[in-house]
This record gives structure tokens, sequence and C-alpha cells, in this order.
């Protein structure tokens, strides 16, 4: 099966690829592919993340064991794919170089069957230019919705879930 991916930069601009890559690829293959489909010479440490759905931030899977823990990480080039991605479990946080904090959102968009005549991994869909220097990181938050009961709770009343049920990610699928 082929995985269908979009990979966003957190940035304000939209700035975004669309990569096709073999689910039986490991971590490592999708590292590569999507360093050199955003012009970056591959030669940085960068890190996976398993995400929910809020975006935030669950296990490392590293390029390279750097940690001085005793735990065993999931390294990039021992990780397939399909053990980390599925129906459910659709979304990754991928940094790149850790002194400047590239950060790219990654969502499974499909699950394909291959299609003949096409080599993976597969740069389908092209948007927006990298910019010069990475987007800060935004680590501030904002004090006003911190609740130090709920701290991941969204107090907006204006939010509605029906505004946006009517999107559908295969809308901007190219």
């Amino acid at each position: 099966m082929i995985y269908r991916f979009r990979v966003i930069l957190d940035t304000e601009e939209d700035i975004f690829r669309d990569i096709e890559i073999e689910q039986q690829a490991t971590c490592e293959d999708f590292h590569n592919t999507i360093t050199q489909s955003f012009g970056f010479d591959g030669t940085e440490m960068a890190s996976f993340y398993i995400s929910d759905d809020e975006w935030r931030q669950g296990e490392e899977i590293p390029l390279f064991d750097m940690s001085e823990s005793d735990l065993p990480l999931r390294m990039m080039n021992e990780t397939l794919l399909e053990d980390v991605l599925s129906e459910d479990q659709t979304r990754l946080i991928y940094v790149y170089d850790f002194l400047n904090l590239w950060t790219f959102f990654v969502e499974l968009a499909e699950i394909a069957e291959p299609q003949d005549g096409v080599s993976y991994p597969n740069l389908m869909y092209v948007h927006g230019q990298i910019p010069a220097e990475a987007p800060p990181a935004d680590f501030s938050g904002d004090e006003d919705d911190f609740d130090e009961d709920a701290p991941f709770a969204d107090d907006d009343d204006d939010y509605d879930i029906e505004d946006y049920e009517g999107l559908d990610f295969d809308e901007n699928w190219n």
C-alpha cells in the first residue's frame, strides 16, 4: 500500500508538500524524502514525534539516539511507517535541525493502492517556498486561555465543531 501525506511547515504562510511513499518504508526513508522535498541537505539531526488529534507531541522517533537513558528508543532506521501510522493514528510532528527548529505537521491523508509506472517515494505537489530562515518557534502560549484545572481545555466559546464539519482534508488534496 501507499501512504499519501501532506507535510506542512509550521509558518503563517501556506508551505506544504504532498508526498506518496510505501507503507513499508522506514521513518528514515520518509525523513530523507521530506528533507529533499523542502530543499534541505539532510545533514542535521531530526526526529518524528507521534501526535494526537490536537497536535500534542508524544513518543519521539529520532534519527540517532543521543539520550543518556537506559530506556530503548525506536530509531528512524528501524521503524517502519506502517508500525507508527494507521487510519486511526494519522499525525506526526517532524522537527529538522534542532538549532533552528524547522517544525512540520505531517498528516496521513490516504492509504491507496500503488499505481503502475510510478516510482516511490513520489513528490506529488509543491506549494510555497521555504523561507531562508526557520520561522520563530512560539512557546509562549496565551495566558488568558490557561486553565490550571484543565491545561489542554479549549474554553473559547466562539468555537463550534459544526463550523468545521463541512471541511474535508480531501478538498485541498491535489
